[in-house]
């Protein structure tokens, strides 16, 4: 079984976020497009998680961020910052690793969000701890995807180069052949949240070929 080289990959550039991860092929009779692994919170934030855990783990735990998120916006009428929303999902994840009768989440999360007229990019790891990034990866073969940034990153990176970067990024240890039916490429800016289609996604493919 071929293992998900990076479960999520997120360049910040100077202009929004980028967010990239393997799709995983499990059956011919799965319908990948009934669920995806770069989900929307808000307008102006969303996450990827780690795909090691049951899949309804992770989808809880992004149905707890859209409530945090709503009831925010009920409360002040105003999107809720991305640094507050990490915190108190993170604060959620801490709780579940201590109360009794329930099971800790067990999944990393990467959050990324555009506010403040800036990009943001967190880590919440399953015990509930969170760390703020400019790149980072996560999942199998994370050293060599964070070695790859190191090398490829820079503060006046632009999203359209974040893209690309984040390909070659995944392309670095992917095993088979990258197509836009096994990657799922998300940008979060100004504009909000969105999610590449398939046939962007083969465009960019092919122009880093």
């Amino acid at each position: 079984m071929v293992r998900h080289v990076l479960d999520g990959f997120f360049p910040t550039a100077s202009n929004g976020v980028v967010l990239a991860t393997e799709k995983k092929q499990k059956s011919v009779l799965y319908d990948e497009h009934s669920v995806h692994k770069v989900e929307m919170i808000t307008k102006n934030v969303t996450k990827i998680y780690s795909d090691l855990t049951p899949a309804y783990l992770p989808r809880l735990l992004v149905r707890h961020a859209r409530r945090i998120a709503q009831n925010y916006f009920l409360t002040y009428q105003e999107q809720i910052p991305t640094t507050q929303l990490v915190q108190k999902v993170a604060y959620v994840m801490q709780e579940y690793t201590q109360s009794g009768g329930v099971r800790p989440f067990g999944v990393s999360l990467l959050v990324a969000g555009w506010d403040e007229d800036r990009p943001y990019l967190f880590q919440c790891d399953p015990s509930g701890a969170y760390f703020a990034w400019k790149a980072t990866a996560m999942g199998k073969n994370f050293i060599n995807g964070k070695t790859f940034l190191e090398k490829r990153y820079n503060e006046d990176l632009e999203l359209e180069d974040a893209v690309h970067t984040a390909i070659l990024t995944l392309k670095e240890s992917f095993e088979g052949q990258m197509t836009e039916d096994n990657i799922e490429i998300g940008l979060c800016n100004e504009n909000g949240f969105r999610r590449l289609s398939p046939s962007e996604v083969k465009d960019y493919l092919a122009s880093i070929a």
